[in-house]
């Protein structure tokens, strides 16, 4: 067991946990780059090294540099077969105003630099370049309660190396097991020195934090695949996609009878944040590519469990919406399944619509999209699906 710290959201990595807190530092990550650009490999403990160096030459304050959320949980219970995409990395820092902002920028993307192949000319290179080369997306915000920015580095496997640089953050987690922060700074000195050489009486003391609050119960929670959360409506979306993920990977609800009314929040707050049938869409489909790479067969089930969490949770919708954002969801089911060349049962699937217009081309199937076809924008026409299974 791990050894508590007098503080119960803190706890110290076991001997175990540090080997493998070391294997993910230093194993090489692919950032694939764009048109003509070479693939960067890279080692996590390289990059935040080059970028330490380069924002404490540019004055940048850093408190600490932790790594979060699936990483975390993979390194503090690997042994229950967790396992992580992004690696996510959090820099403690101060950004006072717009400019250190830009300075933060400028500086991840000019280390970039540092990996490209020793037979690259960079002297042409531009941090315009870099970015549009090897940066799968950037965020800033800047409000009263939260300044932060987000560089993502492309990888065409999902494993994107997303580095975070957080003045203030109110909500740093959306679930107990993706809580976890790591952090670094010890091992990141250990790295530094002459030797370098990991060993269990070598070792630095590596603490780790639950950022839900208490460390014991989110790692009980975690061990033995409990959901659990509080104010989801403090969360972009509400959590609610996570949730169905969480759902459609076998974790269970902490307090079966607490989860239906936090349900209820989760899908407000999505609603509030994605009011707009289209948006909906767009955002359940960017997630799916982020969080379903090489899992293609489970989409399917994962739009089915978010359906039906929208249909026996949704309270803030006028009826006519709320059937928009269920058919919505039911055809990006369907278009998985066509995707994959799958025909539902026709023993357990029954369809009412009523035709659009497109309907009448003879290419058109009223149970699945082939591959290939473009993709398909959502309709507002009426559509149900049952199926005996009661999954939907």
């Amino acid at each position: 067991m791990m050894t508590e710290d007098l503080d119960h959201r803190f706890s110290c990595l076991t001997w175990e946990q540090i080997k493998i807190l070391d294997q993910v530092l230093t194993e090489a990550i692919p950032i694939h780059g764009r048109g003509n650009f070479p693939t960067l490999e890279v080692k996590p403990k390289d990059i935040i090294h080059v970028v330490k160096e380069q924002l404490t030459k540019k004055q940048i304050a850093i408190r600490d540099i932790r790594l979060n959320g699936s990483t975390a949980s993979h390194i503090l219970a690997k042994q229950n077969g967790t396992s992580y995409k992004d690696l996510d990395i959090i820099f403690g820092v101060e950004l006072p105003s717009e400019q250190e902002f830009q300075v933060v920028k400028e500086a991840v993307l000019n280390c970039l630099l540092d990996f490209l192949p020793k037979c690259v000319n960079k002297e042409k290179i531009t941090a315009q370049t870099m970015k549009d080369a090897y940066v799968q997306k950037m965020v800033k915000v800047s409000t009263d309660h939260d300044r932060w920015s987000l560089i993502s580095l492309s990888n065409n496997r999902g494993k994107n190396v997303e580095l975070k640089f957080v003045n203030s953050l109110r909500r740093q987690f959306e679930f107990s097991v993706d809580s976890f922060q790591i952090i670094l700074d010890s091992m990141l000195t250990f790295y530094s020195g002459a030797d370098g050489k990991l060993s269990e009486d070598s070792s630095p003391s590596i603490v780790a934090e639950s950022m839900y609050g208490d460390f014991k119960e989110a790692m009980d929670h975690l061990k033995y695949k409990l959901i659990a959360t509080r104010n989801p409506e403090e969360i972009r979306g509400g959590g609610l996609l996570k949730y169905s993920n969480l759902l459609v990977r076998d974790f269970k609800p902490a307090d079966e009878v607490e989860i239906k009314s936090l349900e209820r929040y989760m899908c407000s707050r999505f609603f509030i944040d994605f009011p707009d049938v289209a948006e909906q869409q767009r955002k359940i489909e960017s997630y799916l590519r982020n969080h379903f790479i090489g899992e293609e067969k489970s989409k399917y089930d994962y739009l089915m469990t978010l359906r039906g969490v929208v249909n026996e949770s949704t309270v803030c919708l006028m009826g006519q919406e709320r059937r928009q954002t269920l058919n919505m969801i039911t055809i990006l089911a369907l278009k998985v399944l066509g995707e994959q060349n799958i025909i539902p049962n026709a023993a357990n699937v029954t369809c009412y619509y009523q035709p659009a217009p497109y309907i009448s081309d003879r290419n058109f199937s009223n149970y699945y999209i082939a591959h290939g076809q473009p993709p398909i924008l959502y309709q507002p026409f009426s559509f149900h699906i049952h199926m005996q299974s009661g999954m939907v």
